[in-house]
């Protein structure tokens, strides 16, 4: 798989820009600020549906503009597709697939796989939790691209059911009448219906990854480990992975919770508050990992993912985002040998001295907004 061609209208800083790639190594350099990332940052918001810099699409318009569109021709075999996405910040984004009638944004997943490594990603190990639930189910979704569904119906069920417990949870501090709860019952079957789906997904994800990270881990630093990934969910869920069974462990988790949650306002239970526990040698890599030692084992969950969704079938383009200035030079250069042979990469750097010479291949300038082939 790889992207032939890229086109952005008002995204970021580009008016316009439409960018010619070809197989292999693509490497986009210039000086900080100016405009880099944005391209590869377009690229995997095609895959994904979201940006590893910002949450919300607002600031991916460009300012003055009052939408953006993001526009690639993805290559599979012998086959084609034209995919394209319209950012409305406040309104609903709109999408097209070879340029048909309109389809709903989250169709285009699955036509371009993409697996990101970038700055950010040392939150994977030293971050807050939502950090790794994240990067859990956007490899969820690529792997099946049908979760965008079911981690939707999910999010839009907690705030059903949170908004629910905030009313009650109001009306008690100011002495009000109790407020009827029957409703609750239901909500608590929806919620653990898509929280089991979800939830099943993570933790067949996590016994399918454990190994490779372990493997990507030891070509990075080699002697530095093992890795070990291990999953912390609700009581009762360890060693299930039918969905009957996680949904009966999550209805049972809601229901012990519930007293807490009518007094708090909010749920405190399901995948939203879960975490992916990551161990190196026999400590948390969390807190006890150096800063090298987090960096390659974020480096080996991104390698981790690659080696995953290239053994399915379908090989993902592959961005490396500034991520070499970050990286010492036995790093660099073992990093550099294991993603050459990718399909596509797709590398941004300050000064061409950064892209390691393993990663040789077309280069492109980057300078206010322009982007020439050099």
């Amino acid at each position: 798989m790889h992207v032939a061609h890229l086109s952005l209208a008002d995204f970021r800083s580009y008016a316009r820009a439409e960018v010619a790639l070809d197989p292999g190594v693509t490497a986009f350099v210039g000086p900080n600020g100016q405009g880099k990332t944005n391209l590869v940052e377009a690229v995997g918001y095609l895959a994904t549906l979201g940006s590893h810099r910002v949450s919300s699409d607002a600031p991916l318009v460009r300012m003055g503009a009052d939408r953006a569109v993001v526009r690639a021709a993805v290559v599979q075999g012998e086959r084609q597709q034209l995919i394209e996405l319209e950012l409305n910040p406040g309104r609903a984004n709109r999408a097209r697939i070879n340029r048909s009638s309109q389809v709903r944004p989250r169709d285009v997943l699955g036509i371009l796989r993409t697996v990101l490594f970038a700055p950010e990603d040392l939150a994977l190990v030293k971050g807050d939790p939502g950090e790794r639930r994240r990067f859990l189910d956007e490899l969820i979704t690529a792997r099946a691209p049908r979760m965008a569904g079911v981690r939707s119906d999910y999010e839009r069920v907690l705030k059903q059911r949170n908004t629910l417990l905030k009313s009650a949870a109001m009306a008690r501090r100011h002495g009000g009448k109790s407020m009827d709860l029957s409703t609750l019952d239901v909500w608590d079957q929806h919620l653990a219906r898509a929280g089991a789906e979800l939830l099943a997904r993570r933790l067949d994800l996590i016994d399918a990854l454990g190994p490779l990270a372990d493997k990507a881990y030891e070509l990075l630093a080699p002697g530095g480990g093992p890795v070990a990934l291990d999953y912390r969910g609700p009581a009762g869920a360890e060693g299930v992975r039918s969905r009957e069974e996680l949904y009966e462990v999550l209805l049972a988790a809601l229901g012990e919770a519930r007293k807490q949650e009518i007094e708090r306002g909010v749920t405190l239970a399901g995948p939203h508050r879960d975490d992916l526990l990551l161990g190196l040698g026999r400590l948390p890599a969390k807190g006890y990992a150096s800063h090298g030692e987090s960096w390659s084992y974020a480096l080996a969950l991104r390698l981790a993912s690659y080696e995953l969704l290239r053994a399915e079938g379908n090989e993902p383009v592959l961005v490396l985002d500034d991520v070499f200035a970050e990286l010492d030079a036995r790093r660099r250069e073992r990093l550099a040998e294991l993603v050459a042979p990718a399909e596509q990469v797709l590398v941004t750097a300050a000064v061409a001295e950064d892209v390691p010479a393993a990663l040789s291949g077309a280069r492109f300038a980057v300078s206010e907004g322009t982007v020439e082939r050099v």
